[in-house]
């Protein structure tokens, strides 16, 4: 797949390879078509030898709202085999970005929700604008943060993860630093600069010890493997299948609240 429509790759003579979400108009939030296309750009700029580092970016003014909620809600529909289908591409969309042979560059412009916390997880190293929310919103809608949960909890530590994993309450961009999510926050008008920071020593690096190190650790962090992938797989199937999913994303779109929250 080269011609991509729900995302943008951009070389520079460098080899410094900016991969953009470009769903502005939905805030970046992961369609299937997304995520079959980042999958795909990942395994297209992972053999690419003259790709030395990649950028994770996004168009407008959010960086990813998470799941589209219009592709979660036909999941409700489908087979349980297709439910299970449609959360595998997801999970292994994430692993593809996570093992990416290069250093992987996360530029946080803007509000990160639900998935776009697991893309901003699976980066390296992740800056981020000082005026931007996040939040792992999940549980608001009667799901889990099930495939980003290995990598978010990689990324804080469990201990840091249960402040947030669970509540659905967004935090800011210090909180995120704190959590160990975002290595810095910088005013909107330094992070051009701030990214560039982080780029600019990998190519006085060996590229291919640099995938080396990078393949090592992440043998030594916590392993990633198919058994756990299978296993977020299938929590997120169940709860497609359950009753609070339905509910919960049923009442976002008929601007209701569901029925677990208060309705005073």
């Amino acid at each position: 797949m080269s011609d991509f429509e729900t995302i943008e790759i951009e070389r520079d003579a460098r080899g410094v390879a900016t991969l953009w979400l470009a769903r502005e108009a939905k805030h970046n939030a992961m369609s299937a078509q997304m995520i079959a296309e980042l999958h795909a750009a990942a395994d297209q700029l992972g053999s690419d030898d003259s790709v030395r580092v990649v950028v994770l970016a996004a168009r407008g003014p959010s960086f990813c709202a998470g799941g589209d909620l219009g592709w979660m809600r036909q999941q409700f529909e489908a087979t349980p085999e297709v439910r299970k289908a449609e959360a595998g591409t997801l999970a292994h969309m994430l692993q593809a970005l996570n093992t990416l042979p290069k250093p992987l560059i996360g530029r946080v412009q803007g509000n990160a929700f639900g998935g776009g916390v697991g893309l901003a997880s699976v980066c390296d190293v992740a800056i981020g604008a000082d005026r931007v929310l996040m939040g792992l919103t999940e549980t608001r809608l009667g799901l889990i943060p099930a495939t980003i949960g290995p990598y978010v909890c990689a990324r804080m530590g469990e201990a840091r993860a249960r402040r947030v994993f669970m509540s659905a309450r967004r935090f800011d961009a210090a909180e995120a630093v704190d959590l160990g999510l975002l290595a810095r926050a910088v005013p909107a008008e330094e992070l051009d600069a701030a990214i560039e920071a982080e780029v600019a020593p990998y190519l006085d690096c060996a590229p291919g010890a640099v995938a080396r190190a990078k393949a090592l650790l992440r043998t030594l962090g916590p392993q990633i493997d198919d058994a756990v992938i299978s296993h977020t797989i299938d929590q997120l199937a169940e709860c497609w299948q359950g009753t609070e999913a339905p509910e919960g994303i049923g009442a976002f779109f008929d601007k209701r609240k569901p029925r677990w929250q208060s309705q005073g």
